[in-house]
């Protein structure tokens, strides 16, 4: 039985230039593991609490000291001499430890932290791949996975809070095919990406990439950043509606204001029904592949509704609505609200309760959309994460920004993997 030696953490910067947590643990063998924990900018109010210094000398208060120093005593201490294959009895100890229904004593970076940890060394105590060890983990919680590549969701423009404040709609993204390989798609996603650029620069209009690598432009409008997708889809070889859809993520919570939603589309606020319409008019020209966060993250009427409208042709991402939270989760099902489940861990803040999200969500027909979040690092855990837990599909961002490009470039290699030990099982 291996066991866990040591576990040292320290602050670092994620690619937004802020404070987040690395940690690194190693076996009694001596082999040593690496996690470190990526932060969001567009956050669910329910969500986790992740631990910040508020120390305004420095970083202005997001140091995330306190959650270091509670890495590398009390839950570090907790930890040590335990068998990183019980990844359960480890979170419940981490849970237990801080004893809030938010995490927000110890704080849910540093909970995911060692959690993440723990999984890394877990694998390498088992001799696996982190994907293999996750899937492993799943069939022991009963659920079957077969091991394949998520689709990927492709973020090509950023707006809200990821880019520029002039598009109200947070991310627009074009989704390839299910039937195309992983490759292929990354290789249509490249190239449309290049098209997009290409097209802002001859408009005047590309002034920066927003924090998950899609361009941040001066468009004026959400129809404006779809048409220029369009556009550049149609100067491609692809075909929209063929090779590849479109998508959008409107963090709708963030233009929530005052009872009503206030986009820059339309002259006057949209009421609910108003805006429920507008999706419906969108959808009509676009027919969105997906639609993640079209209403306030508490319009659970809304929310039925507008899955009732779309729900046979566009899928319905909850990712504020559920914040990776079981209960929000069993809601959603009972009350059918969405028809998928954005999974993020550290919303949640330990590797077991996102396993049991998923277990939850896949036994009762949703859909698995594995992210990132906006501020990352280059650890491509959630790739790994994302094949062994089946994920339908992923969202890391734009094919650009290397904290972006490492989680793609991980999947190139796994989908190498799995094409080689399908041959050599076949031969």
């Amino acid at each position: 039985m291996a066991t866990i030696k040591q576990i040292w953490a320290r602050e670092i910067l994620d690619s937004r230039g802020m404070p987040t947590i690395e940690v690194a643990g190693q076996l009694d063998s001596g082999q040593i593991a690496v996690f470190s924990v990526p932060a969001g900018a567009s956050t669910g109010s329910h969500e986790a609490i992740e631990l910040r210094d508020q120390d305004e000398d420095r970083f202005y208060g997001k140091g995330v000291l306190k959650a270091v120093n509670n890495v590398n005593t009390v839950l570090a201490q907790a930890v040590l001499g335990k068998d990183p294959s019980n990844q359960e009895e480890i979170d419940n100890i981490l849970i237990n430890l801080d004893g809030t229904p938010n995490k927000s004593k110890l704080g849910a970076n540093a909970i995911l932290a060692v959690s993440g940890l723990a999984l890394r060394l877990g694998a390498i105590a088992n001799n696996l791949t982190l994907y293999s060890w996750v899937l492993s983990l799943m069939k022991k919680m009963g659920i079957t996975v077969y091991t394949k590549i998520p689709t990927p969701i492709f973020n090509i423009v950023n707006g809200g809070l990821h880019g520029a404040s002039n598009l109200d709609f947070q991310e627009f993204h074009i989704v390839p095919v299910s039937f195309k390989s992983y490759s292929e798609g990354l290789r249509m996603a490249a190239e449309i990406y290049m098209v997009a650029g290409n097209k802002l620069r001859q408009k005047g209009a590309i002034h920066s990439v927003g924090d998950e690598g899609g361009f941040a432009p001066n468009l004026f409008t959400n129809m404006d950043a779809l048409e220029l997708l369009v556009e550049s889809i149609k100067q491609t070889r692809y075909g929209l509606g063929r090779d590849v859809f479109l998508g959008l993520d409107a963090a709708a919570s963030v233009f929530y204001k005052n009872g009503s939603y206030q986009i820059k589309d339309k002259t006057s606020p949209l009421d609910k029904p108003a805006m429920l319409e507008y999706y419906k008019v969108l959808n009509d020209q676009y027919h969105l592949a997906i639609l993640e966060d079209p209403l306030e993250e508490d319009d659970w009427e809304g929310w039925k509704k507008i899955t009732e409208m779309l729900a046979s042709e566009t899928i319905i991402v909850g990712d504020d609505l559920l914040v990776t939270n079981p209960e929000k989760v069993q809601k959603a099902i009972t009350e059918k609200a969405c028809t998928a489940v954005l999974v993020k861990p550290n919303q949640v803040g330990t590797i077991s309760e996102t396993l049991k999200v998923i277990k939850l969500a896949r036994e009762n027909g949703l859909k698995i959309v594995v992210s990132h979040r906006s501020g990352e690092t280059n650890d491509w855990f959630i790739a790994d994460f994302a094949v062994g837990v089946g994920a339908d599909y992923v969202k890391f961002g734009a094919p650009a920004r290397g904290e972006r490009v490492a989680k793609y470039n991980r999947l190139l290699t796994i989908e190498s993997e799995i094409s080689a030990y399908l041959k050599q099982n076949a031969s």
